[in-house]
């Protein structure tokens, strides 16, 4: 593996008045590797996603992103965002735009691109995802699955550095989840560097270099895929993955 250090987290501390959700969360994640976050609901799995492009705010402790620490109130975090890709669980499009301007926004309003490169490079995201049909399409007519391929376009429309999933299917029908790791899947084959929250322990055990395990505000273990679903060590683990897997 690529020993490039691409995040590195350390000591992270999030607090919601007397709440700790974040406890002191360590982890570093190297240049093309795909790290998936399972856990419990409520084990502060989103909030340490949200954390990572500073949607929240940490309460102590520092992440450096490609050497800039976003948790430095002095960083400039929207350029830092240029190259994090985000997408959430109910996809956050925008509603009164097409599918093609939904992917061509930031990229045009940023500067990045005039309106002819970015409707190219819109027309070869959409292709990507399966939805180039659906250029002029208004969001409204699409189904949620469509909708969250559309958000993962629009995410690389700013050829980010990194990916951030927050449980990208959980709002989902089952019958649209697989359309959507399809693409998931495709992203960590060329090589793009992945965090993803999700409750797919298929998509976990099959894509993922490493499958981290938080729970109660910590990360309890981590390792292999194998490690992880063959093997696990920390009895909370082996407790979830009987809940999940046994279903």
């Amino acid at each position: 593996m690529n020993t490039k250090i691409k995040v590195r987290v350390s000591n992270l501390v999030k607090n919601f008045g007397d709440n700790k959700v974040l406890k002191g969360i360590n982890m570093e994640v190297h240049d093309n590797e795909v790290v998936v976050v399972i856990g419990p609901s409520g084990s502060g799995k989103s909030t340490f996603l949200r954390n990572l492009n500073r949607l929240e705010a940490p309460t102590s402790g520092s992440i450096v992103i490609d050497d800039m620490d976003i948790a430095d109130p002095k960083t400039d975090i929207n350029k830092v965002r240029e190259n994090i890709g985000m997408v959430f669980q109910h996809f956050n499009l925008f509603s009164n735009l097409s599918v093609s301007e939904n992917v061509m926004l930031a990229p045009v309003e940023l500067k990045k691109r005039t309106k002819t490169e970015a409707a190219k490079q819109a027309h070869d995201l959409l292709n990507m995802v399966g939805l180039d049909s659906k250029f002029n399409a208004t969001v409204q007519s699409l189904s949620g699955g469509q909708q969250q391929r559309v958000a993962i376009a629009r995410a690389l429309a700013m050829n980010p550095n990194v990916m951030l999933f927050d449980e990208p299917t959980s709002a989902l029908d089952p019958e649209m989840v697989g359309d959507v790791l399809a693409v998931m899947k495709q992203l960590a084959k060329q090589g793009m560097t992945m965090i993803v929250v999700t409750h797919e322990m298929g998509f976990a055990k099959e894509v993922a270099d490493r499958v981290v395990f938080v729970d109660d505000g910590n990360i309890q273990e981590q390792g292999t895929p194998d490690e992880m679903f063959n093997h696990p060590q920390n009895p909370h683990l082996q407790d979830f993955l009987d809940k999940v897997l046994n279903v």
